[in-house]
């Protein structure tokens, strides 16, 4: 054994692919050893084993940490074992975090891996060394059941990768074809710093399930027709270049009477929300308890138990024009000048500099909203140097951000907020709450003035996630 970069290793792997295979060729290997299962939650190492190098599996529930402590200190190898997603995870930060933890990524074709996980369920023969032994059987295949199946393994996979991209380190990728190329196990070993090859794979597990397929499973053309259905190359995804966003918690507004938490999405009714529910305290606005941090939201909650959180979508036509006239279109006071510049020069927005006087026409303002439109198409694509703002970013990243603190109890339309906030009122005991404000239509055109299909038909394009997540139809007034 030369000198290696690794302390021990991790094959990250699930059932039925070829790790126990790709583990009995390391154990052949002079100065590596593969200790099976060591974190699977029912067993340590292997089903009928009762302890890894001295650990104990009532040990190793109570000190996760100690056992790979253990492997680490073994001085006659360099020591590993197999990780599957649903084993002890209060080991994986500690296996990712270390950079002296090689990390041997096994993959397989989740479809294969589920057919034969089902046929060694039916027949209870999960590994074969002798051919004349070999029980068969036909797996009943289960669309919802795979469909799970692949989920939690894409789920796992992705983590691994996101993990180790953060932390800056590689895994040594082997798919189950090259479990059978003596190269790559060569290669695998020196890597993990054996100088010993191998002449000839470990021949005595024998593959259970050689036929193709389509010849495993008892309902071929039903599976057939559901993997059909699935969308392999994500054709309908909807593409999300946008920046993860926090909670936001500084915007969020608490009553300073009754027990009710509003979670403004920007761009939104915030202003008529906020005036309603101060009126619940009959109180001013400046009277509600804002520009929260984390621990003094965490304080306000535990004193008022029982608290009600609510946001209030809005329509993505009538927020992004609102948006536009507050923000793009005014020169004065709460206007994004820099923005507001830049749009004008580097994308030609035909915005008056002063803003909107009596020559501005309403073919302008449609000119010049449509226009905004396409800088946030640009925006939420990452494809400008503009911060991409969080009342243009999509309604749904947002509550996305939120769900970090948790997510709010009710999710409420605008146009329904004038019945939901008030019912929501009277269930925290104000049963008597006034009316919700309507908010003032924008100045000087409103959408009504210019809205058509063609613009729906942009906006809809530009905010297709929120669209498809919120299920929005076309706009109406109203």
């Amino acid at each position: 054994m030369s000198s290696s970069s690794f302390d021990y290793f991790t094959v990250f792997a699930e059932m039925r692919t070829g790790s126990n295979f790709l583990e009995t060729n390391l154990n052949a290997f002079d100065g590596l050893t593969c200790h099976g299962e060591a974190f699977n939650p029912h067993f340590i190492g292997y089903p009928n084993s009762t302890e890894i190098l001295g650990v104990t599996q009532a040990m190793r529930e109570a000190d996760p940490a100690r056992l790979i402590q253990k492997i680490k200190e073994d001085p006659n190898s360099i020591g590993g074992f197999r990780y599957f997603h649903d084993h002890d995870p209060r080991v994986l930060d500690v296996m990712l975090e270390d950079p002296r933890c090689a990390k041997i990524i096994l993959t397989r074709n989740p479809l294969d891996s589920y057919v034969s996980w089902k046929i060694a369920k039916e027949t209870g023969q999960w590994k074969l060394t002798n051919v004349k032994r070999r029980k068969e059987a036909k797996a009943q295949f289960d669309a919802v059941e795979f469909a799970a199946h692949v989920g939690a393994l894409q789920a796992f996979q992705t983590t691994l990768l996101n993990r180790l991209q953060a932390l800056g380190q590689t895994a040594f990728y082997v798919a189950y074809e090259d479990l059978q190329s003596v190269d790559v196990m060569n290669g695998l070993a020196r890597w993990l710093g054996a100088t010993q090859q191998l002449e000839e794979l470990d021949g005595s597990l024998k593959r259970q399930n050689p036929a193709p397929v389509l010849a495993k499973v008892a309902n071929p053309d039903e599976m057939q027709e559901a993997l059909a259905g699935l969308d392999r190359f994500n054709l309908t995804r909807t593409p999300n270049f946008e920046p993860r966003r926090g909670p936001a918690v500084p915007g969020y507004i608490a009553g300073a009477d009754v027990p009710m938490l509003y979670l403004p999405l920007k761009g939104g009714p915030e202003a008529e929300v906020a005036q309603w529910m101060a009126g619940l305290d009959q109180a001013a606005p400046e009277a509600l308890i804002q520009g929260m941090n984390q621990k003094q939201l965490r304080q306000w909650k535990r004193k008022n138990k029982g608290f009600r959180s609510f946001s209030v979508l809005r329509h993505p036509a009538a927020r992004a024009h609102a948006v536009f006239c507050r923000r793009i279109l005014n020169a004065g006071e709460g206007s994004y000048r820099q923005i507001r510049n830049t749009l004008r020069r580097q994308f030609g927005l035909p915005l008056p500099e002063a803003g909107p006087d009596d020559g501005y026409s309403r073919a302008q303002h449609r000119e010049a909203f449509a226009g905004f439109l396409e800088f946030v198409r640009s925006s939420l694509a990452g494809q400008t140097s503009v911060r991409l703002d969080a009342e243009w970013a999509t309604q749904s990243q947002a509550l996305a951000g939120f769900a970090e603190l948790g997510s709010p109890d009710l999710l409420i339309r605008e146009d329904e907020m004038h019945e939901d906030l008030p019912a929501l009122a009277r269930k925290l005991g104000r049963l008597e709450p006034g009316a919700v404000p309507t908010a003032d239509p924008e100045t000087p055109f409103a959408l009504e003035d210019v809205y058509d299909e063609e613009l729906e038909a942009l906006i809809s394009s530009v905010y297709q996630r929120d669209y498809l997540t919120f299920g929005f139809g076309p706009w109406r007034k109203g």
